[in-house]
């Protein structure tokens, strides 16, 4: 089975990328599954129903998002009907949505999706990563009552992402991180055959500040000053993700490699 995982859509300019580019890959790279993380998605803030219909439309399977997940209000309304739009699942209790869900691929394989956030240098006060995942796993085995398992670990600190992925080693398919919109070149299957990437990178314009126009964020390091809002870069984006070949009989990986595709970052593609 190959599944492909695109990482954070920044703005109008990274989800028209996806939406333009999105169908052909997944034709030509025979893909059975997709997953594409949204919360950067309006306006480089949270996601709107219109958003994730057309991401839906384009060929993602599933829609991840991250700690923006709530910044267009809407959200909190749509999250709890659409079985395909999952928001971290270690959020508080009583919190709209899901964080985890099994699904159907075009061949057939039942996947469980995750989406789960870091701690360090985050939200310390969300629910332990480590004891959340372990909760949604409980029933849910590899080459068993799931075909795959995949985990879309929204944080910041590479240390906290490889702890993660080497926790999870050989209990789930794939731990692949987002968040930081830099795509990572530690994509690899662990001991236990887990595939595993620090950071998928971001689908947006890379001449940029993390799909951002520069000029703020330069401002805000040198001056400490606020001059404005951060406005999305518009230049023609790039997507990155990764592609993972999963093992039909035991749900492990055999293999993950980088996907990029645009205008800036050297164009490679998983198969």
């Amino acid at each position: 089975m190959r599944l492909l995982f695109l990482g954070d859509m920044v703005g109008r300019t990274g989800r028209e990328a996806v939406y333009d580019k999105l169908p052909l890959l997944v034709e030509s790279q025979k893909t059975d599954f997709v997953i594409v993380n949204g919360e950067n998605a309006a306006g480089g803030f949270g996601i709107t129903e219109k958003i994730y219909n057309e991401t839906l439309d384009a060929g993602a399977d599933v829609v991840t998002t991250g700690n923006h997940v709530w910044d267009q209000k809407e959200a909190l309304t749509f999250s709890d009907r659409e079985d395909a739009f999952l928001r971290p699942a270690n959020f508080p209790k009583g919190t709209p949505g899901r964080g985890a869900f099994v699904y159907e691929a075009k061949n057939g394989a039942r996947i469980m999706v995750m989406n789960i956030m870091g701690r360090v240098f985050m939200h310390p006060d969300l629910d332990c990563p480590f004891e959340c995942v372990e909760k949604h796993l409980q029933g849910a085995e590899l080459g068993g009552t799931v075909d795959a398992i995949f985990i879309d670990f929204h944080a910041e600190a590479t240390s906290e992402k490889q702890c993660f992925g080497h926790f999870l080693d050989g209990k789930v398919s794939a731990v692949v991180g987002t968040h930081t919109h830099v795509p990572t070149a530690d994509y690899q299957i662990l001991n236990g055959g887990t595939a595993y990437m620090s950071d998928a990178g971001m689908c947006g314009d890379y001449d940029s500040s993390l799909g951002m126009e520069k000029e703020e964020p330069i401002n805000r390091f040198t001056n400490k000053i606020n001059r404005g809002r951060y406005e999305v870069a518009s230049g023609e984006a790039t997507i990155c993700g990764v592609g993972i070949e999963i093992d039909d009989k035991t749900g492990l990986a055999l293999s993950i490699k980088p996907l990029r595709v645009g205008a800036r970052l050297e164009e490679v593609l998983p198969w």
